[in-house]
């Protein structure tokens, strides 16, 4: 499957039960709710899937499994954050074979790569595999920033086709335009830039929230490509409190108390991670109950 990298691809959590092995029954409830909102594709193993505490065997689990729900319908796409090439070349290699159509990578894990380092890990990751990739630029969180020199480089890489645009510069999504025109699809990462950066010229969103709130986040994405933008406009701003969950360093525990809130999720996350408690947990539980009761009632978007 070719991937078309436009639409809402939602960076999904990692479900686990009490004894901290996968609870596949519940990740695959949230996976059908997903589906049924209408995404475009499915990412497993970000940051939000809580990538750095899973085993390989987990990961290939995880893969199958979605691989398995989705039928076909959308591409499945998994995170490759790593600080050794050969590992992130196997890792390349093992997501091939397990089933899935993409790879997200991020730059090395650890280490601070130069410009030149940066470019030639991408480069060697590429040339390992025929899945298309989409970089993740984030250097707010990863220290390492994919300048537009450094895909000037990439371009002529075939299988490097899309950027998860996460620098929360809005105006990087004018300046890939502007240097590369079409080159390179460009999905925003951020949730609370999210509706801007799509009117600007971002192709797709890579959410967060949206493992909660499937239908709102698609419906967004769709009314303002229709350009429906006082409807898109009304429901981001009812959105907005829940979206900047998004954007704290407790994402994983903020995101998944929405997802069991919302119930198609549950709070249980892996150690060193802890579920959330005291006055943290009444402020964000406060938040997330608003949400849920001023939830608007969203115009038919399915067909736009």
């Amino acid at each position: 499957m070719a991937i078309n990298w436009k639409g809402v691809f939602p960076a999904v959590t990692t479900k686990f039960t009490s004894n901290d092995s996968l609870d596949l029954a519940l990740f695959t409830k949230n996976i059908e709710a997903q589906i049924a909102a209408g995404v475009n594709g499915i990412i497993l193993g970000g940051t939000l899937g809580e990538s750095s505490v899973l085993t390989n065997a987990e990961k290939e689990i995880l893969v199958k499994e979605t691989v398995k729900v989705v039928n076909g319908k959308i591409p499945v796409v998994i995170n490759i954050a790593e600080g050794s090439t050969s590992v992130a070349i196997q890792c390349a290699k093992d997501a091939e074979n397990w089933g899935a159509k993409g790879l997200m990578l991020l730059p090395p894990m650890r280490y601070k790569s130069d410009h030149r380092e940066t470019v030639q890990y991408f480069k060697d990751i590429a040339a390992s595999t025929s899945l298309p990739i989409m970089i993740y630029n984030n250097p707010v969180d990863y220290k390492i920033e994919v300048t537009i020199d450094m895909f000037s480089e990439l371009a002529s890489v075939p299988n490097i086709q899309a950027v998860k645009e996460s620098t929360r510069d809005i105006t990087n999504v004018t300046r890939m335009r502007n240097k590369f025109g079409d080159r390179f699809s460009i999905l925003c990462g951020v949730d609370t830039l999210a509706l801007e950066e799509l009117l600007v010229g971002a192709d797709g969103w890579v959410a967060g929230l949206v493992c909660a709130f499937p239908a709102e986040t698609v419906a967004v994405y769709k009314l303002a490509k229709a350009g429906k933008i006082a409807e898109a406009t009304e429901i981001y701003r009812w959105f907005m409190p829940l979206l900047e969950l998004d954007i704290h360093p407790k994402l994983v525990q903020y995101i998944k108390f929405a997802e069991a809130k919302a119930g198609i999720g549950s709070e249980t996350v892996r150690k060193p991670r802890l579920i959330i408690e005291g006055e943290e947990r009444k402020r964000i539980e406060s938040i997330i109950d608003t949400g849920l009761k001023n939830r608007p009632t969203l115009p038919e978007f399915h067909s736009l």
